[in-house]
C-alpha cells in the first residue's frame, strides 16, 4: 500500500477514480449521511474527500462543507463542480491546519486508514470535532474491495499453497468492531457504535482489458506471472458468464462516534 501515500499515485488516478471509485462510495455514504440531522446551520469536514463522494452528499442537505485531500488532482476535481456550499483544499489529514472543536460532523471514508501514521489521523479528527459532535470513518472489513477483494479471493482458489502479501497495520487492526472502536476511542471519541454495510461493487467486464493498471499497486498482482494472470482473468470472465457486470460484493465497517 506504499504507492496510496504518494501524491503523485492519487494525481494519476483522479479521473480514473472519479469514473469508477467514486460511484461505488457514494453508495455507502447513502447507507449513513442521513443519520446526522445536518442542516444549512451545520459544518462539515471530509477528510481525504477524494472526488467528493461524502462532500457532495453532505453538501445536498445545506450544510456547509470542507473537502480536503493531499491530493490536488482530487481537489480540483472537486472544485471544479463548482457546488456553493463546499470549499475545497489541499490539506495533509495528518496535521490539519483547521482550529480545534470547529465541526458538527468529521467524516472520513476510505481514507484515514491508509495514512503513514492513521493513528494521527484518527486523533486530528477527534480534535476537530466540537463536543457533541460526530465522527464517522469507514474501512474495509477484509482485504480491500472491488478488484483487490476479489484478486485475494481468486489466488487462495486457484494457487492455495502460494500466501497473499500481509495488510498494512492499519487494516489488520481496524477492520474488525472492535478494533475500530478502540481506536476511535483512543483518537478521543467515545459511545462508538459500528455498522457493517454490503455493496456490490460492479465490474465492467469490457473493461477487464484494464484489469493490470487497476490491479498496478496490488503486491499479489506482481508477484503472479504471466501464466497466472492469464488464469485469474480466464475465471472472472467464467464467473461472469455472459453478464457485462460481474457484481463483487464488498463489505465496509462505517464507526459512528461522539466527541
Amino acid at each position: 500500500m506504499q504507492e496510496f501515500t504518494k501524491v503523485d499515485h492519487w494525481d494519476s488516478a483522479a479521473a480514473r477514480y472519479e469514473r469508477a471509485g467514486h460511484p461505488y462510495t457514494s453508495s455507502y455514504v447513502e447507507a449513513v449521511i442521513d443519520q446526522f440531522g445536518l442542516t444549512p446551520a451545520s459544518r462539515v469536514l471530509d477528510i481525504a474527500a477524494g472526488t467528493g463522494a461524502l462532500a457532495l452528499a453532505a453538501a445536498r442537505t445545506g450544510a456547509q462543507v470542507l473537502a480536503t485531500d493531499f491530493s490536488p488532482g482530487m481537489v480540483a476535481r472537486i472544485a471544479a463542480k463548482q457546488v456553493p456550499n463546499i470549499e475545497a483544499q489541499v490539506m495533509d489529514g495528518q496535521a490539519l491546519d483547521l482550529p480545534d472543536a470547529s465541526f458538527d460532523a468529521v467524516f472520513s471514508f476510505f481514507g484515514v486508514f491508509m495514512f503513514p501514521d492513521w493513528r494521527k489521523g484518527l486523533a486530528e479528527m477527534a480534535r476537530v470535532t466540537r463536543p457533541g459532535g460526530y465522527g464517522v470513518v469507514a474501512v474495509w472489513q477484509d482485504r480491500g474491495a472491488g478488484a483487490f477483494l476479489l484478486l485475494g479471493q481468486l489466488i487462495q482458489q486457484l494457487f492455495p499453497d502460494r500466501d497473499l502479501a500481509p495488510m498494512p497495520e492499519s487494516m489488520t487492526i481496524l477492520n474488525t468492531a472492535a478494533g475500530l472502536t478502540a481506536e476511535l476511542v483512543r483518537a478521543g471519541y467515545g459511545d462508538a457504535r459500528i455498522e457493517a454495510v454490503t455493496r456490490d461493487f460492479g465490474l465492467d467486464m469490457s473493461t477487464l482489458g484494464e484489469f493490470d493498471a487497476v490491479l498496478s499497486q496490488s503486491p499479489d498482482w506482481a508477484k503472479l506471472d504471466d501464466s497466472q494472470r492469464d488464469r485469474i482473468i480466464t475465471e472472472v470472465r467464467r464467473m461472469a458468464g455472459d453478464r457485462a457486470v460481474l457484481p463483487i460484493p464488498s463489505t465496509a465497517l462505517i464507526g459512528v462516534a461522539r466527541r
